[in-house]
């Protein structure tokens, strides 16, 4: 048994390796999140300071700095590149895929444990952050094993190993918050409050398991707060925390969205995991479960979910990950209720079928309408209102040939299945089902998203790249970025961002700006920066230089240390 277990582990690994390191570095990282953690630890490798988060070479605290530390690692291996950035989150799926099989072994079978690995490996969005830079998937897992452990801790069944239980999860709360702050255990905290109005209040625990919790908790969740503290950095502690506070009051800029944003995120995001667990959301789900640790995991994973979807439904910032927690519980749920109808204990309803084929027509065609884009974007392009997505739309992709056939495979397959697995109900019919989400998924990324990329940022950041090892200012106007920080690779002395002394000023080095190919920004720009030399115009964007006045070459320029 042994054996065979270790073998499914290797099996895992080396098929987790193959789906999520390969193709991570053939696109460019995109604004905002992820060139946002790549250029807080590409200038940790610049300015040697690993305590302090920075961008542009200034204090930076919205985040702590575990994540960003695993990026510089991996950029001290690799080199600075878009491989190294998104090589940690790589490493994560692999063992996160290994973390869910032997968990779900534990908690009831290898069969289990292998259905959760697969509904979380072939769903869209779990698989696609596999492959980005950005910092939730470390985040998720160090939350999720937290919940794990005290789930643990509440198991009679294991009462003997308590003290460990609570230490454990402790540990992982404190890395969660060192990875993105305290919003980890107040999702922890609603977590437990839940489970205590479940149980009435009724729960078995010990006072040293409480201390050891407490202070495990202080000392690896405080560790990065205390530093600062005694370094002198208060400021960072004070604005951290109101940045925080500010993301629940207030609904960040660009990143509104309706109120059941999550719901239709989650729905049809983490497909096809998501339509097999509405199956476990029925009343007697836990039926003749009684208090095996499968049903203790349940629980939790359900109150997990429920807390983290309406914790950020009611959070006016609405961005995709911050829901990406409950990829956990969603594809608990779904190998739950997918081992249950391989049983015959339930089953696979017409609607719930209708949803996953529904869905998978809408991805398929939409995919294969994407690879034909250049066909028929002159139908488009007079419908479209917006100046700057017509000046995008210039660009022109440049495709295999295969890909339309792969959103086609994919519909064929997931009809395929729901007719085949509403007979027999076996664990070959997810073979179709998953190799055909896989193959969608690794299109999409290795295949699709260097394409979109060209109608997005591409021509900024190739002017960005070519700006590398030049003396100079470069500067987006009137839009927030953080790419040229980090394709430019910007050193500290070309750190300025007072953008009205870049435009008028005595400047001592030349000037780039890279402006939106829209009339308002255009016509702003021209009375901002009536010095300015347009370059030319790209797929979305102008390019302008403003050179060093003759009179003031050599001058000292004269700006506030502020603007630095």
């Amino acid at each position: 048994m042994k054996n065979k277990t270790l073998v499914i582990n290797v099996l895992i690994a080396v098929a987790a390796a193959l789906l999520f390191v390969p193709g991570i570095g053939s696109v460019r990282l995109f604004d905002w999140d992820e060139i946002n953690f790549a250029e807080s630890a590409r200038e940790m490798l610049v300015t040697g300071d690993w305590l302090n988060v920075r961008i542009n070479f200034e204090s930076f605290w919205e985040k702590p700095p575990l994540f960003i530390w695993m990026q510089a690692l991996s950029m001290k291996v690799f080199g600075v590149g878009e491989f190294a950035a998104r090589f940690p989150n790589a490493l994560i799926g692999i063992i996160t895929l290994l973390i869910l099989f032997n968990i779900g072994r534990k908690a009831e079978d290898e069969r289990f444990g292998l259905m959760w690995t697969l509904m979380y490996a072939i769903s869209f969005l779990p698989f696609l952050y596999f492959k980005s830079g950005i910092i939730d998937p470390w985040y998720n897992i160090f939350i999720f094993l937290s919940i794990y452990f005290f789930a643990l801790y509440t198991d009679p069944g294991v009462a003997d190993k308590r003290m460990r239980h609570a230490a454990l999860s402790a540990l992982f709360m404190g890395l969660a918050i060192n990875t993105k702050g305290p919003v980890a255990f107040l999702i922890f905290g609603l977590s437990f409050i839940v489970w205590l109005i479940v149980r009435r209040f009724r729960m078995d625990f010990r006072w040293k398991d409480v201390g050891v919790y407490a202070l495990v908790l202080a000392l690896v969740g405080g560790s990065w707060f205390i530093t600062l503290a005694a370094t002198g950095h208060f400021d960072v502690i004070q604005d951290f925390i109101t940045y925080q506070i500010r993301l629940f009051e207030t609904k960040d800029a660009g990143h509104g969205g309706f109120l059941l944003y999550h719901f239709v995120i989650l729905l049809f995001g983490v497909t096809p995991a998501s339509f097999f667990a509405l199956s476990s959301f029925r009343k007697k789900a836990l039926e003749n479960e009684g208090e095996s640790r499968i049903a203790v995991l349940f629980r939790w994973m359900m109150i997990s979910f429920w807390v983290v979807l309406i914790l950020f439904t009611i959070v006016r910032t609405k961005i995709v990950h911050y829901s990406s927690f409950c990829y956990f519980p969603m594809t608990f749920l779904a190998a739950y209720s997918a081992t249950r109808m391989m049983d015959g204990k339930q089953r696979f309803a017409g609607w719930q079928k209708g949803l996953l084929i529904g869905t998978s027509v809408a991805f398929g065609l939409l995919f294969t309408a994407l690879t034909l884009f250049d066909h028929f974007k002159h139908l488009i392009i007079p419908l479209v209102h917006d100046p700057f997505a017509v000046s995008c739309m210039e660009a022109s992709s440049q495709w295999r040939g295969f890909e339309p056939f792969v959103g086609l495979i994919l519909i064929a397959a997931t009809i395929w299945f729901c007719v085949r697995f509403g007979k027999d109900r076996k664990w070959q019919d997810f073979i179709a089902l998953a190799c055909a989400n896989l193959l969608f998924a690794m299109t999409a990324i290795l295949c699709a998203v260097p394409e979109i990329e060209k109608y997005s940022q591409a021509s900024a950041v190739d002017f960005y790249v070519e700006r590398q090892g030049e003396d100079c200012y470069v500067q987006p106007a009137y839009f927030k970025s953080y790419a040229h920080y980090f394709y430019t690779d910007r050193k500290p002395e070309n750190a300025c961002e007072d953008f009205e002394w870049l435009c008028r000023g005595p400047i001592d080095k030349p000037v780039y700006f890279v402006v939106k190919d829209e009339p308002w920004s255009v016509g702003h720009f021209a009375q901002d920066a009536p010095e300015a030399e347009f370059l030319y115009q790209r797929s979305g964007f102008r390019f302008f230089r403003r050179d060093v006045p003759e009179t003031e070459v050599g001058a000292a320029p004269e700006r506030s240390e502020n603007n630095i």
